[in-house]
C-alpha cells in the first residue's frame, strides 16, 4: 500500500555492480531516497551475492552468501532489505526460498555459517524487496506526484524490467496478488512511477525480455542480437528512451548499442537511463546529482530539449 511506513527505513544492499560499472544508478537510488524522506542504511560488511559466476558452479554455496547478506541484515535490526540490482534482487530471494524449502541448502548454509563463525540464517526473518517495491510502497503515485517539481511530461519511455525481475515466479510469492501487487507477466511498478512523475509511457512488447547480460563475455554475438531487438523495438513503438532498474541490463544496453552499430551496422539512436535517474529530475535534482553524465548512453541533449538538463 502507498505510504507504507515500514518501507521509510530499510536496510540497502548495493551488491557489486552497483559499486562498480552501475555507479550512476548507486547515486540516483541515494539521492531519489534522500529527496523523498527515506533513509537507506547500507547492510554492514556485505559481501557478493554469489552473482552469475558462483551460482553456475554451485548454486548452494551462492544461497550462503545470499543468505550471510540476509542475516547481517537482522542482525542490525532490520526486517527489510533493499536490492536495487536485479541480480542480487532475484538472488537473495532465491536464497530466502531454498532456505524455506530444500533441506540441503540449509544443511550447506549451517555448515559454511558455522565455519566462517557466524550465526546461520534462517528463512523468514528478513524481506527482500527491490527499489521499485521500495518506492511504490513508501511514497505511491499521490506521494510522487505530490513531490513532482520538473515534470517528465513529453518524455516518451518504453520500461524495461530485464528477465530475472519477475522469473522464476515461484520465488516470488508476493507478486500477482491482485490489486497494488505486481504482476510477473506484465510487470507495471516502474510504469507507474515515472506516469505519477509526468512520463508518457509507450506500450512496449519486450519488457522482460533478456538482454544476454549472461552471455556478454562468452557469446557477445547473442547478447547484441538480443539487445538489438530490444532497442528496435523501444523505437518501433516510439519511445525516445528506455528506463532502465537493473545495472547489469543497463550496461548491456549501452554497450551493445554501440556493437551493434559497429559490428552489425545497426544504429539505434533511443537513450537509456535508470528509472531513477528519471524520477530524481522530476523531483528537481540535477542531471549531474543524478550521475547522468556517468552514463555511456549520451541522454543529455535530449534532456535539455525536454527541460530537464
Amino acid at each position: 500500500m502507498a505510504g507504507d511506513m515500514k518501507y521509510k527505513r530499510v536496510a540497502y544492499y548495493p551488491g557489486c555492480a552497483l559499486e562498480g560499472s552501475g555507479h550512476a544508478y548507486n547515486r540516483s537510488t541515494k539521492a531519489v531516497g534522500k529527496a523523498l524522506g527515506l533513509d537507506l542504511v547500507e547492510v554492514e560488511n556485505w559481501n557478493c551475492c554469489g552473482a552469475m559466476e558462483v551460482k553456475n558452479i554451485d548454486p548452494k554455496i551462492q544461497t550462503y552468501l545470499s543468505a550471510r547478506t540476509l542475516g547481517t541484515t537482522e542482525e542490525m535490526g532490520f526486517d527489510t532489505v533493499m536490492a536495487p540490482c536485479n541480480g542480487c534482487y532475484h538472488n537473495l530471494k532465491k536464497a530466502e526460498y531454498d532456505l524455506g524449502h530444500d533441506p540441503a541448502s540449509v544443511e550447506v548454509n549451517d555448515r559454511l555459517a558455522t565455519k566462517a563463525g557466524h550465526r546461520p540464517y534462517k528463512a523468514g526473518k528478513v524481506e527482500t524487496i527491490h527499489a521499485l517495491d521500495w518506492i511504490k510502497h513508501s511514497i505511491g503515485e499521490d506521494g510522487i506526484r505530490e513531490r513532482v517539481k520538473n515534470s517528465l511530461k513529453g518524455v516518451k519511455i518504453a520500461n524495461y524490467y530485464g528477465c530475472m525481475y519477475t522469473r522464476p515466479r515461484h520465488i516470488f510469492p508476493e507478486k500477482d496478488q491482485g490489486p497494488g501487487t505486481e504482476s510477473t507477466a506484465k510487470p507495471h511498478f516502474m510504469d507507474d512511477i515515472l506516469a505519477a512523475a509526468g512520463a508518457e509511457n509507450v506500450d512496449f512488447p519486450l519488457k522482460t525480455a533478456c538482454c544476454g547480460g549472461a552471455h556478454t563475455l562468452s557469446d557477445s554475438d547473442t547478447s547484441t542480437k538480443l539487445v538489438l531487438n530490444i532497442l528496435t523495438a523501444a523505437e518501433a513503438c516510439g519511445a525516445e528512451v528506455i528506463a532502465t532498474e537493473c545495472p547489469t541490463c543497463h550496461t548491456g544496453l549501452e554497450m551493445h548499442q554501440v556493437r551493434a552499430e559497429k559490428v552489425l551496422g545497426k544504429k539505434t539512436n533511443i537513450k537509456i537511463l535508470y528509472f531513477t535517474q528519471l524520477l530524481g529530475m522530476a523531483l528537481g535534482l540535477s542531471a549531474r546529482k543524478v550521475g547522468v553524465n556517468e552514463n555511456f548512453s549520451d541522454a543529455r541533449p535530449l534532456l535539455k530539449e525536454k527541460g530537464l538538463g
